[in-house]
C-alpha cells in the first residue's frame, strides 16, 4: 500500500503478503506457506527520517498486535547477511516424539515463569494442530469388487492433483497440460465420496468396471502433525523467541542457560541453546584464533629484527593495554560490542599499537650504541619520538573519527548544487561504528601508556639483565631449545590432534574434548 507518507512522513510503503512469500527467509522457508501471512513495513532512507529512530515501533507493533486469539505473530526486524537463526534458540532432540512435545511445552512453562526479562514471546517450530482428511479403504470390499488400493489411490489422485494428458509447444518451450476436476469439485468432500473409481476387473476378463468410491471407502476428520524436524538422525523441536529491542541479547541468554542449566529433562532427551549466539560463539573463537596467529607472528617478526626475546615482549605489552582501553571505552560510552566488528579491531588493533613501542626501543637502542647509558637514553628518546608518536595516533584517530559517528556527504549534490546534505549515522555506522570506535578507544588508551609504560619497562629490563648476566645467556640457551620444541608441540596439537595424543599421550592435555 502507498500513501503512507501523509499519515507518517518516515514510513515509505507497508506490503502484506499472504500464502505465498510469506515465509520467513532467515528460517529457508520459500515455498507456499497457506498459515501463514506477513507484513513488511519500508522506511525512507536514514537521511530523511529527521533522525527518527524506527526501532521504537518494533515495541509499538508489539503492544498492538499482543494478544490476537489463535494466532502466533512475531515482530522483528530484517536481518542482513547469511540466516544466523533465532536469538533465543532452544534445540530439544531425542528419540520419542511424545517425550519431545511434554518437554518443549514443560520447559516454555519453566522460563515464563522464571521471572527473566527480555524475552518476546517463546514459541515451537511444532505444529500439532494441522487438520487432514483421511480416506479408510475397506480392503474387503475391495478385493471383492477387483480393485487394488493402489487404483484408488491414482483416481484420487488424478481427481484432486491432476495427471498430464498431453502437452502444449510453443516456438520456445513446451507446457504439460494437467487433467483434474474442476475447484469447487475437488474441495467438495461429498463429490470427492460420489466420484467413480474406473480400473479393468482382471476378475471379469479386464472389463472396465466403475464402482463408487463411497461404496469403498469411508471419510474420517484428523488433525496431524504439521512435520518432524531431524538433525543428526534425531527428532527435533525448536523453542525460540526475539529478544526485546530494550535488553541485551547476550545476557538474556546468559539468563537462560543459567535456567537450563538447573532444568531436568527427561532420560533421551537432550537440550542445547543454538542459533545467533551459537553462531557469535563460533565466530569469537575464530577470531580469537586469529588473534592469536597474528600476536605470534608479530612476535617472531620482532625477535628476528631486534635479535632479543626480552624487547618485544617489552613491546607486545601495548597490546594487550589496547585491549585494556577497548573494553574501558565501551564500557564507560556504555556501547554495545560486535563480535565480529570489535574482534576484527583488535586484531587490527594489534598490528598498528606496535608501531610505538618499535619507534622508542629502536631509538632508545641507537642512544645506547653512541654510549649513553640507558636512563639518559630512555629520557632522550621519550622526548625525541614523543612528537611522531602523539602525531601519528592522533592523525590515525581522527581519521576513524568520520567512519565511527556516521559522516555522510552527498558529493553528487555538492557539486551539482552546492547542498552536501551533511548528515550523521545512517546505516553505515552500524556496521562500520563498532570497528572505528575499537581502534579509537584501544589506539588512544595505548599511545598514552606507550610514553610511560614502554620506558618503564625498558629500564627494569636492563637492569634485570645487568644484574643476572650468566642466567640470561643459560636462559638463551635454554630458549633456543625450548623454542622449535614448543612450536612443534603447538604446530602437531593444532594441525593433527588425534595423531598427537595416540603418540604422546602423557603430553597431551586430559581436558581437551577432541569432538568439539
Amino acid at each position: 500500500h502507498k500513501g503512507f507518507k501523509e499519515g507518517n512522513p518516515i514510513v515509505e510503503s507497508v506490503i502484506t503478503n499472504v500464502g505465498k512469500g510469506a515465509g520467513n527467509q532467515n528460517d529457508f522457508e520459500f515455498g507456499n506457506t497457506p498459515n501463514k501471512g506477513k507484513v513488511t513495513v519500508a522506511f525512507v532512507e536514514f537521511a530523511k527520517r529527521n533522525g527518527q529512530n524506527t526501532a521504537e515501533y518494533i515495541d509499538k507493533i508489539r503492544e498492538a498486535v499482543k494478544g490476537i486469539p489463535g494466532a502466533q505473530v512475531t515482530v522483528e526486524q530484517e536481518q542482513g547477511g547469511p540466516p544466523v537463526g533465532k536469538p533465543i534458540n532452544i534445540e530439544v532432540t531425542g528419540d520419542k516424539f511424545e517425550d519431545l512435545i511434554s518437554s518443549s511445552e514443560n520447559l516454555i512453562k519453566y522460563l515464563n515463569n522464571s521471572g527473566i526479562e527480555g524475552i518476546e514471546e517463546l514459541k515451537t517450530d511444532l505444529i500439532k494442530n494441522k487438520p487432514e482428511i483421511l480416506i479408510d479403504i475397506d480392503r474387503e470390499k475391495a478385493n471383492a469388487e477387483g480393485v487394488s488400493t493402489g487404483q484408488i489411490f491414482q483416481n484420487i489422485n488424478a481427481a484432486l492433483l491432476g495427471t498430464e494428458v498431453s502437452k502444449f509447444r510453443d516456438a520456445n518451450d513446451e507446457y504439460p497440460i494437467q487433467l483434474r476436476y474442476q475447484y469447487d469439485q475437488r474441495n467438495d468432500v461429498e463429490a470427492i465420496l460420489n466420484m467413480n473409481i474406473v480400473y479393468r476387473d482382471m476378475n471379469m476378463g479386464g472389463a472396465l468396471r466403475q464402482v463408487p468410491l463411497s461404496s469403498l471407502a469411508k471419510i474420517r476428520y484428523s488433525d496431524t502433525y504439521g512435520g518432524i524436524n531431524r538433525k543428526n538422525q534425531k527428532r527435533m523441536i525448536t523453542v525460540y523467541s526475539n529478544i526485546l529491542s530494550d535488553f541485551n541479547g547476550n545476557e538474556v541468554v546468559a539468563d537462560i542457560q543459567k535456567a537450563l542449566n538447573d532444568y531436568k529433562a527427561p532420560d533421551g532427551v537432550l537440550l542445547k541453546m543454538t542459533g545467533e549466539q551459537e553462531e557469535q560463539a563460533e565466530t569469537g573463537a575464530f577470531l580469537g584464533w586469529a588473534g592469536m596467529v597474528a600476536f605470534f607472528l608479530i612476535f617472531g617478526i620482532l625477535v628476528l629484527q631486534f635479535n632479543s626475546i626480552s624487547k618485544p615482549f617489552i613491546i607486545l605489552t601495548e597490546i594487550v593495554f589496547s585491549i585494556i582501553g577497548v573494553l574501558l571505552g565501551f564500557a564507560i560510552f556504555k556501547m554495545d560490542i560486535s563480535i565480529i566488528m570489535t574482534g576484527i579491531g583488535i586484531v587490527a588493533l594489534a598490528g598498528i599499537v606496535v608501531r610505538n613501542g618499535i619507534l622508542l626501543v629502536e631509538f632508545t637502542d641507537h642512544l645506547k650504541e653512541t654510549g649513553l647509558a640507558t636512563v639518559p637514553a630512555i629520557i632522550e628518546a621519550g622526548r625525541t619520538r614523543m612528537t611522531p608518536v602523539l602525531l601519528t595516533a592522533s592523525a590515525t584517530i581522527l581519521g576513524l573519527v568520520p567512519l565511527a559517528v556516521g559522516l555522510n556527504i552527498d558529493f553528487g549534490t555538492l557539486f551539482s548544487e552546492g547542498n552536501p546534505h551533511i548528515f550523521f549515522g545512517g546505516d553505515s555506522v552500524a556496521f562500520w561504528g563498532p570497528l572505528a570506535w575499537t581502534m579509537i578507544f584501544g589506539l588512544a588508551f595505548a599511545t598514552f601508556l606507550t610514553l610511560i609504560l614502554v620506558p618503564v619497562l625498558y629500564e627494569l629490563v636492563d637492569g634485570i639483565k645487568a644484574k643476572h648476566d650468566g642466567l640470561i645467556k643459560h636462559y638463551k640457551i635454554l630458549m633456543a631449545f625450548m623454542l622449535p620444541i614448543t612450536l612443534i608441540y603447538f604446530i602437531l596439537f593444532a594441525i593433527a590432534p588425534s595423531f598427537f595424543k595416540k603418540i604422546l599421550p602423557e603430553f597431551y592435555p586430559s581436558n581437551i574434548n577432541l569432538e568439539k
